[in-house]
């Protein structure tokens, strides 16, 4: 997926960090939210290796599912272009892993990072084979991007779903946006693997947005995801760790969906249970959020039953 230049521009660049853009060299670009510095190259080797790992784990019968503890992220990261922290983008790199090793011809990328995966969207715009259905804070990150109108072109046209949401969602709001289209739309596209970019920055207490998810609604989302794989593919999940910003609280999510993914209850209970802005965050349903999840049904039934 990245050009053969851009990969040994961002070792060069990282050899000789730390370095902050914003940098428009012939070979690509670096904004000026992603930093390099000596290891950050070796870094994302990692961790778009672990992400085809993961794949690879789940095809050979290894595992029937994966969570990849990733760093650094990936979904804005284009061809030839380092943006917003990303480096290289992991999950179009598993997914085209999975085609290339595997031969796969349907696979369905859920992004519920809070930020709109634009470098995942550019990557298979034009591409019937892979669905790419995004969650994400309405006109929030990038700027103009993952609008309802942005839907694919070509061949591809109707298999990119993007599903913008309010602030103030909260964890209803995202289990019935996944209720009402994440999950017919993927019984529709009958994918053999799901790949989930997994930012945990939709939490109420990420400093980054504006969402009000708690653990409690990350588990439930996880796991309308591990029914959909069993239905659909035989369980092959990988979620793939991208955003998430609150030291404090992203691990509480992350293992949530852990626990979806191993059929588990550890235990854990969350770091603010007794907190009534919690509670809040599990029961609101807003006119707001009812009107975007009605707009976006509305929206994507040209080309999906909902």
């Amino acid at each position: 997926y990245h050009t053969r230049d851009y990969i040994a521009g961002i070792r060069a660049l990282s050899e000789r960090g730390p370095v902050r853009g914003p940098l428009l060299l012939p070979w690509g670009e670096v904004d000026e939210d992603t930093v390099l510095s000596p290891g950050s190259y070796e870094a994302a080797l990692y961790a778009a290796g672990g992400a085809m790992n993961a794949v690879s784990a789940m095809m050979e019968g290894g595992v029937r599912n994966a969570y990849a503890l990733l760093r650094p992220p990936c979904h804005h990261a284009t061809s030839n272009q380092a943006f917003g922290f990303c480096i290289f983008n992991n999950t179009v790199l598993a997914a085209q892993h999975a085609r290339k090793v595997y031969g796969l011809e349907r696979i369905m990328i859920v992004d519920w990072d809070v930020h709109h995966g634009n470098g995942t969207q550019y990557a298979f715009y034009a591409d019937a084979g892979v669905l790419f259905v995004s969650l994400h804070q309405q006109n929030w990150y990038p700027k103009l991007a993952g609008e309802l109108e942005q839907v694919g072109s070509g061949a591809g046209v109707g298999s990119t779903v993007n599903i913008p949401l309010p602030a103030g969602t909260g964890d209803r709001g995202y289990r019935a946006a996944f209720e009402q289209l994440v999950v017919p739309i993927g019984q529709q596209f009958r994918p053999q693997l799901i790949l989930v970019t997994a930012g945990q920055d939709a939490s109420w207490l990420d400093p980054m947005a504006h969402m009000m998810m708690t653990m409690r609604g990350y588990r439930q989302i996880a796991q309308l995801m591990v029914e959909l794989a069993e239905e659909m593919c035989d369980g092959r999940l990988a979620v793939l760790q991208a955003g998430g910003y609150s030291a404090a609280y992203v691990p509480y999510c992350t293992a949530a969906v852990v626990e979806a993914l191993l059929g588990i209850d550890l235990g854990i209970v969350d770091l603010y249970a007794t907190s009534s802005e919690l509670e809040r965050c599990q029961t609101v349903l807003g006119a707001e959020t009812l009107d975007a999840l009605r707009g976006a049904r509305e929206w994507h039934r040209q080309w999906w039953k909902l």
